[in-house]
């Protein structure tokens, strides 16, 4: 998810520059260029390319971050347009070329308009945010020097930037042309949303962590090691099922790019289960693992997770405007590895919600159990920062701090100590600079 080139981020930013020590500090896996057994015959396009360094991996979250690399956008269109036609589309089972067209003028924050989706309704009773106007501090750290906060703002392409201080929203920002009731696309923040549903349906006795991939969907048995894969390994990425977030110049529809356009996301699952790793023996970021955690939560449910969403979260915290999820198609299933496309007001409700650990509404919505989890980085480190049940865990600040963070720049930032939550909502790109912007997060966070 990064956002210049239109493109789609469960590819993950195909180049991130700075360590993403999501992290961390260590260098970021290398990407197997090895042709996908089931890679099409496609014209060789160019395609995005890890060009970040180990170092600038280490710092931010790889850029793995769901479809940055898989911005498919320009070399997937001009491939399929160029090879030909609604036929290879078809052949492909994607989207027309028109579609793959509009993905090059749509900002990545619009580009949920172009998909199938599934609604989730405004509740009954909504619950609008406490106001209290507080000022952002005039500047912020930024790649070593400090700037003004409206350049920071302006340097990484921010659409929304909210801040919430003990439940109230002290500040609230817009660029030009994006208002509060502008919907804007989660990409991978998403994945943090199915880690709460996945939270729920454990507590409620219908899911276990220990539980394996293949008793619960037995479609995608292979009789070898695939077969060990549990659900905590998808929660915390250490699956090894090898979906890379990037895809080599030679096949460019293969990986989470190919993932996110195609029209039928459970065979896309059947027909990639290749390991990297043996399972639970080390954490890489791979959206298909929150693919299929969003499939197990379906079987387990009985229901889509559009439908999950709504009842179980977005009408119980008061979420003031209805959202929407993308499907594979018409009616389909939803990209559980990304693209809900919701208000800023009710991404920072999300993340209040977890600051209040589970509770809105005098009620408990998400298990204190499951915050728990989500705030004790889990024994793997994920592209070189900590990572537990699809929430990171940047490196440095206070210890306690954690976001979901899409590709092309969203942020559910959550600090417990400060009892602060920042929204940020952008079309930055494949220069996605998490570390810096965490670090810039943190400062606001701090100022109160």
């Amino acid at each position: 998810m990064s956002e210049h080139s239109p493109a789609v981020e469960g590819a993950d930013e195909a180049a991130d520059t700075d360590p993403k020590a999501p992290q961390g500090s260590s260098p970021e896996p290398a990407v197997d260029l090895r042709p996908a057994p089931d890679a099409d015959p496609t014209p060789r396009v160019p395609a995005p390319t890890d060009r970040t360094g180990a170092a600038s991996r280490s710092a931010k979250p790889p850029t793995r971050r769901a479809l940055r690399r898989t911005l498919i956008a320009l070399p997937v269109t001009l491939g399929v347009l160029v090879a030909g036609s609604y036929t290879a589309t078809a052949l492909l089972d994607i989207p027309s070329p028109p579609t793959l067209a509009q993905l090059l003028t749509t900002e990545p924050s619009q580009q949920g308009t172009l998909f199938a989706t599934r609604t989730i309704p405004t509740p009954a009773t909504p619950a609008p945010l406490p106001v209290h106007d507080e000022p952002l501090p005039a500047a912020v750290p930024w790649k070593g020097e400090r700037v003004p906060t409206d350049q920071f703002l302006a340097t990484t392409h921010t659409n929304a930037f909210l801040v919430l201080r003990d439940g109230q929203l002290t500040h609230e920002w817009y660029r030009d042309g994006v208002g509060p009731t502008t919907r804007m696309s989660s990409w991978s923040a998403a994945k943090s949303v199915v880690s709460l549903l996945t939270g729920q349906a454990i507590a409620q006795g219908r899911l276990r962590e220990s539980d394996r991939l293949v008793d619960i969907l037995p479609r995608l048995k292979t009789g070898g090691a695939y077969d060990a894969i549990t659900v905590r390994d998808l929660l915390d990425m250490t699956s090894g099922v090898d979906v890379p977030e990037n895809y080599n110049e030679y096949y460019p529809l293969t990986g989470t790019a190919r993932m996110y356009l195609t029209r039928d996301l459970p065979a896309f699952a059947h027909d990639h289960r290749d390991l990297q790793f043996p399972p639970g023996s080390q954490g890489v970021y791979r959206s298909i693992d929150t693919e299929l955690l969003g499939q197990v939560l379906a079987k387990v449910q009985g229901r889509p997770l559009a439908d999950l969403l709504a009842d179980n979260i977005w009408a119980p915290m008061g979420a003031q405007d209805s959202a929407t999820w993308n499907l594979d198609h018409d009616n389909g299933n939803e990209k559980a590895f990304c693209c809900i496309n919701a208000t800023p007001r009710d991404y920072a409700k999300l993340g209040q919600l977890v600051l209040n650990n589970g509770r809105a509404q005098g009620k408990q919505i998400i298990p204190l159990a499951w915050i728990k989890r989500i705030a004790t980085a889990a024994p793997h480190k994920v592209d070189g920062w900590g990572y537990s049940a699809q929430w990171w865990h940047p490196p440095g600040g206070n210890g306690k701090d954690y976001s979901a963070v899409g590709v092309y720049g969203q942020y559910i930032y959550v600090d417990p100590v400060s009892r602060t939550v920042v929204v940020k909502l952008s079309d930055y790109g494949d220069q996605q600079d998490e570390k810096e912007t965490i670090d810039a997060l943190r400062a606001i966070a701090r100022s109160g």
